[in-house]
C-alpha cells in the first residue's frame, strides 16, 4: 500500500531506540526522511536534551536549514521515571518538563513549518494515563496531558489543514521494558503474569506494531483522521484483562 511518504520530512523525539528506532527505521523504508532528535542521536540526527528550550529552538532551525521544511512532527520521546506521590513537587515538575513540556515546546517550534506544509502531528502517549499503574503519578500525568493535548491541538490546528492524533502503546517489547523486567525477584514469573493480562496473543506489543500504526495516522491514508487516540494494544486496554483465549475468566 503506497502510504505517500516519499520525501516528507519527519522529526521524531526519542529515535536512538525502542518504538523511537522502529518509527524511524519505518520511515526510511518508505523512503521519507526521518529526522531524529535525542540526546544519543547519530550523524543523521540531531543530540541535544529535549528539556533545553533553546536545544530544541536551535535543531528546529537546524531542521529548517538542512531540509527546508517540515511535514510531520512525532512526539516519541519520554520514560516512566516512577516519580510517585511521595517524590515531592521538585520531582514532579522535573518529569513533567521531560515527558510533557517538551512535547508543547517541539510543537510549537514546529507550528510555522507545519502550517507551510499543512503537516501533521502524532503524540506517543501511554495506557498508563487511561488505566493508572501506582507509583508514577508525574508519567500518568504527563501522558494524560499528552492526550489532552491531542484533542485540542486537533481542534486549535483544524482550519490549518493539520492533523494531531495520538498513539496510545500498552506493553511493548522494547529494551528499556525488558531491562524493567529483569529488575523484578523473578523476570520470568513477572513476565508471565503481564502477559498474561494481554487479550490478544497473550504477548507483548512489538515496537514495529506501533510504528505502523503511526506511519498510518502520518499518512495520506489518514488524511480525514484527526483528534483519536489509537490503542495498538491488543485489547490491554479496553478489553477485560482477565480474557485468556477467547472468553473471560467466570466471576
Amino acid at each position: 500500500m503506497e502510504l505517500g511518504l516519499k520525501d516528507r520530512v519527519v522529526v521524531v523525539t526519542g529515535g536512538s531506540s525502542g518504538i523511537g528506532a522502529a518509527i524511524c527505521a519505518s520511515l526510511g523504508e518508505e523512503r521519507a526522511l526521518a529526522v531524529n532528535l535525542d540526546r544519543n542521536a547519530g550523524a543523521d540526527g540531531i543530540a541535544l536534551e529535549l528539556a533545553d528550550d533553546a536545544a530544541c529552538r536551535a535543531a528546529v532551525d537546524e531542521v529548517l536549514r538542512r531540509h527546508g521544511r517540515i511535514d510531520a512532527l512525532v512526539n516519541n520521546a519520554g520514560r516512566n521515571d516512577r516519580v510517585g506521590l511521595g517524590a515531592g513537587p521538585d520531582a514532579f515538575r522535573a518529569s513533567l518538563d521531560g515527558n510533557l513540556v517538551q512535547v508543547y515546546t517541539l510543537a510549537h517550534l514546529c507550528l510555522d513549518a507545519l502550517r507551510n506544509s499543512r503537516g501533521c502531528i502524532v503524540n506517543i502517549a501511554s495506557k498508563v494515563a487511561l488505566t493508572g499503574q501506582g507509583g508514577t503519578s508525574a508519567y500518568a500525568a504527563a501522558k494524560g496531558g499528552v492526550l489532552a493535548l491531542t484533542r485540542e491541538w486537533a481542534a486549535d490546528l483544524a482550519r490549518d489543514g493539520i492533523r494531531v492524533n495520538a498513539v496510545v502503546p500498552a506493553e511493548v517489547r522494547t529494551p528499556l521494558y525488558e531491562a524493567w523486567l529483569d529488575g523484578f525477584d523473578d523476570p520470568a514469573a513477572a513476565r508471565r503474569r503481564i502477559l498474561g493480562r494481554v487479550p490478544l496473543g497473550q504477548r507483548f506489543t512489538e515496537p514495529d506494531e506501533i510504528a505502523a500504526t503511526v506511519l498510518f495516522l502520518l499518512s495520506d491514508r489518514a488524511s480525514h483522521t484527526t483528534g483519536q487516540w489509537l490503542f495498538p494494544d491488543g485489547g490491554y486496554t479496553h478489553l477485560d484483562r482477565a480474557i485468556t483465549g477467547g472468553q473471560a475468566d467466570a466471576l
